[in-house]
């Protein structure tokens, strides 16, 4: 495997890899019916802060993510070709080959206190779900957030897992001295389809159930409808039923995201297409023939209807939050917080 020619710090591209050695990496394998046929690559990181590559389209420019592959299992991630820069499988290799940055945390807070640090916004869940069933084991988010509210540094997380949960009171301190966004991913409400694109994740009833629970608690959480699948999501009952459910959760905003197909997710995901569903394969030749994404006046038509429907069932945008400010009276403020930021991604 290639670990130790990688790059992954500030001013390097987030899909350059992770970077630590090839004598840091300590291989486990947990026998256990939760974590059955995964396999662990602990690392030590040199560094986690990872700058997002001006070409890129994401609002965005800092990223953490300290595991690297996904047991989620999402057929369609895009995240997939990421593993292969460490040569691994982009396949089932990336459901049950995880990278865990086990010194993810107290990195990021030396990070965080270098001079040249200026406090930018910093995003997570948008390579792979920093909430994945990995994160029940290792347990690098708590560190994280507590750096990062420490630091009064703005953030934000997207996610699947329902294990945000769990850090709920430590996301409300954070809330208090910075500026936090919580964004859950549920494309689709249908639970066949689930089963089949998503099998490693909760269900979206579950999912939106946390939604419920973080805004009850204060916590203002959008939902990111992503990714709405072409021919297999995008009805318009289905799309009906998706968006009602998100109004109920109490969520503050929805935006959705047509599924896109970069290399690597492409191929995974249309060979899932030729076991489930083979009538659509000429249907999607045809729609992504251009490319990743689809056409735009196919993803214009699909955020035209979930607008409408958010406007329908009442979901309204999200709120600024308040200033950002560090309690310690010591210690010297940084810059005031970015807008909120609207992920995109998954």
């Amino acid at each position: 495997m290639r670990w130790d020619n990688l790059t992954d710090g500030p001013g390097a591209p987030e899909q350059s890899g992770a970077l630590f050695g090839a004598a840091s990496v300590v291989t486990r394998t947990f026998d256990t019916p939760e974590f059955r046929g995964i396999t662990f690559h602990e690392v030590r990181a040199r560094s986690v802060l990872n700058r997002v590559p001006g070409a890129s389209r994401m609002p965005f420019e800092w990223t953490v993510n300290p595991y690297r592959g996904c047991s989620h299992a999402c057929v369609y991630c895009f995240a997939r070709k990421t593993h292969s820069y460490l040569d691994l499988d982009t396949g089932l290799g990336f459901d049950s080959q995880i990278v865990v940055k086990t010194n993810a945390p107290e990195v990021l807070r030396r990070e965080l206190a270098a001079p040249r640090w200026a406090g930018a916004h910093i995003a997570m869940g948008t390579n792979v779900d920093c909430y994945q069933r990995a994160e029940g084991r290792y347990r690098l988010m708590p560190g994280i957030i507590e750096a990062l509210c420490d630091r009064a540094n703005p953030f934000s997380i997207l996610t699947k897992g329902t294990l945000i949960l769990r850090d709920l009171p430590l996301l409300r301190r954070a809330a208090e001295v910075t500026e936090v966004g919580i964004c859950v991913s549920v494309g689709f409400t249908d639970t066949d389809l689930w089963r089949t694109v998503e099998p490693g994740t909760p269900s979206p009833a579950a999912r939106l159930a946390a939604v419920r629970a973080l805004t009850g608690a204060g916590i203002e959480c959008g939902v990111l409808m992503a990714p709405v699948i072409p021919f297999l999501g995008d009805s318009p009952e289905q799309l009906r039923a998706t968006v009602r459910a998100v109004a109920e959760s109490g969520a503050t905003s929805v935006t959705p995201l047509v599924l896109h197909l970069r290399p690597g997710a492409r191929e995974w995901f249309t060979a899932w297409l030729g076991a489930h569903h083979p009538h659509l394969l000429p249907r999607y030749e045809r729609m992504y023939a251009g490319g990743s994404y689809a056409p735009t006046w196919y993803q214009r038509q699909i955020t035209r209807q979930v607008h409408q429907l958010a406007a329908e069932f009442g979901i309204g945008p999200s709120r600024r939050g308040a200033a950002r400010r560090i309690p310690d009276a010591g210690r010297t403020a940084g810059p005031a917080p970015a807008e909120p930021v609207q992920l995109s991604l998954l």
